[in-house]
């Protein structure tokens, strides 16, 4: 996470940033403003030894193994809207899973934005997602900062975001979710996952792509401090 912020902030100087990543160890992450506090068993979290972080960007819990991270951080220039970012970022994601194979879709614009409280992210798809059938197979958030954005999104290469509904508090919705290894009948790995995803974002997203280095990250001590993780 604390890479992810360096990119918003280098984006904010008129850089712009594809990072595709996995988790190790696998972690429950926590959307920037999601009430996480009442919502999950901290005790039992706890008690499993589970990593947890509270993201930077909005939305709500994604458990993040066996899935593709991507990073998206860019001016707000080069999109547009929010809308409009959302709906770019995910039609390329669209146009990479589609070259595996995949017939994924965008969900019906008119679906409503499930509120930070409704639990899992994958519990239910809402506009302009990446879906399969109707199931939700990219779960993203976005978060802007003066002229600059940073959108976040979890690809399922294989489905166990139900751990997020035996953590919640009470009752649950069950995840509405769909790997890419149910829909291919096969065990799909993050390099080909992530290969298709970075060649149709140069196909799509104009400009000169470079492969390099991180920007360097400052200390943000925030996304290790359980107060900041737990503090709603």
């Amino acid at each position: 996470m604390r890479i992810d912020t360096a990119l918003l902030r280098a984006a904010q100087e008129g850089g712009a940033f594809l990072r595709l990543y996995r988790w190790n160890p696998p972690c429950l992450s926590f959307g920037r403003n999601e009430p996480a506090a009442t919502r999950y068993d901290r005790a039992r979290i706890e008690a499993l030894g589970l990593d947890v972080v509270r993201r930077p960007t909005g939305g709500r819990a994604v458990w993040h193994d066996t899935e593709v991270t991507y990073a998206v951080a860019a001016p707000v220039a080069l999109f547009g809207s929010l809308r409009v970012t959302y709906h770019s970022i995910h039609a390329t994601i669209v146009a990479a899973l589609r070259r595996l194979g995949v017939p994924a879709t965008l969900a019906d614009g008119r679906e409503p934005v499930p509120h930070t409280g409704a639990g899992a992210c994958f519990a239910s798809p809402a506009g302009g997602e990446v879906t399969v059938d109707g199931r939700k197979l990219v779960g993203s958030a976005q978060t802007r900062e003066g002229e600059a954005f940073l959108q976040h999104g979890s690809i399922l290469l294989a489905d166990a975001q139900g751990l997020v509904a035996d953590l919640t508090v009470g009752s649950a919705r069950a995840p509405a979710a769909v790997s890419l290894a149910e829909v291919l009948g096969r065990a799909v790995t993050f390099a080909e996952t992530s290969a298709a995803i970075a060649d149709a974002a140069r196909a799509s997203w104009r400009g000169v792509w470079e492969e390099g280095d991180m920007p360097t990250v400052p200390a943000d001590d925030r996304f290790a401090d359980p107060a900041w993780t737990w503090r709603r």
